[in-house]
């Protein structure tokens, strides 16, 4: 029994960071291209308003900050989310969808359970987090956050730039922005968000020895290509020192993205 258990923990601590694969659900890629009606995202920017912190480097939540009725706000803007038919809208409109309920659902995963260190903290004894979950329902379709990230956004968009929209309440995270996604910004916001990251300590530090890049970088590889594609990714981003090939290193912060 002591050997099994072993294994098991062996097995699960190799497999801990093991990104999921980018495995279309197909029931979600359909969309109506001539359906220029938009999604209101306006109770999700009302949050984001009211509790994100924007600091030069890092944005931050105040998830001990949330008032009983912000919390039914956001439960009510997910709700509403739910009730749509994604499928109804045109691919912008769907990408922003998409997003912005990820984003909202992962606050609203970390204030019901607040408070906390870090987001990897949810789930069983064997799970790395909430991320396999079921979480939200949507047209009788039942679904976790690494389905929106991994099986709807991934394998219909098939840009590396999602990498950096949805956000895992983590310090080592792209930032959660402080605007909504919006369906006729999204390449500027897709842009800026890249920008951001790739140019901050958490994206990319480099020092006369060694290169530090996110883990995203290194979990989802196969999104941004071989290392050579990888680095023009990311030197096309960077405003200051490019960077090469030579002494890289991934690593990346779990704890909380939260402001006392």
């Amino acid at each position: 029994m002591r050997i099994m258990l072993s294994l098991l923990l062996i097995f699960w601590s190799l497999n801990i960071f093991a990104a999921p694969k980018a495995n279309l659900l197909p029931y979600w890629q359909d969309q109506v291209t001539t359906n220029q009606q938009d999604i209101d995202h306006q109770q999700w920017q009302q949050l984001l308003n009211k509790y994100l912190v924007v600091e030069p480097h890092q944005n931050l939540f105040r998830y001990s900050a949330v008032t009983p009725a912000d919390k039914q706000k956001l439960h009510t803007y997910i709700y509403q989310l739910s009730q749509l038919d994604p499928r109804q809208y045109n691919r912008n409109v769907q990408f922003a969808y998409w997003v912005n309920l990820y984003n909202a659902l992962t606050v609203q995963l970390i204030l019901d359970n607040y408070p906390l260190t870090s987001i990897t903290k949810l789930g069983g004894f064997f799970s790395f987090g909430p991320w396999d979950q079921p979480i939200v329902t949507i047209m009788k379709k039942t679904l976790s956050l690494n389905d929106i990230e991994h099986r709807i956004l991934r394998p219909i968009w098939h840009d590396p730039r999602i990498h950096y929209a949805v956000n895992c309440a983590s310090l080592g995270c792209p930032d959660l922005l402080p605007q909504v996604f919006d369906s006729h910004q999204l390449e500027q916001q897709l842009n800026t968000a890249a920008s951001r990251f790739i140019n901050s300590n958490k994206g990319v530090h480099t020092n006369s020895k060694q290169t530090t890049l996110s883990s995203i970088y290194d979990w989802y590889s196969v999104d941004f290509g071989n290392r050579q594609a990888l680095l023009q990714h990311i030197n096309h981003y960077r405003l200051h020192k490019k960077i090469n090939g030579d002494n890289i290193k991934f690593d990346y912060n779990w704890l909380l993205n939260q402001k006392l």
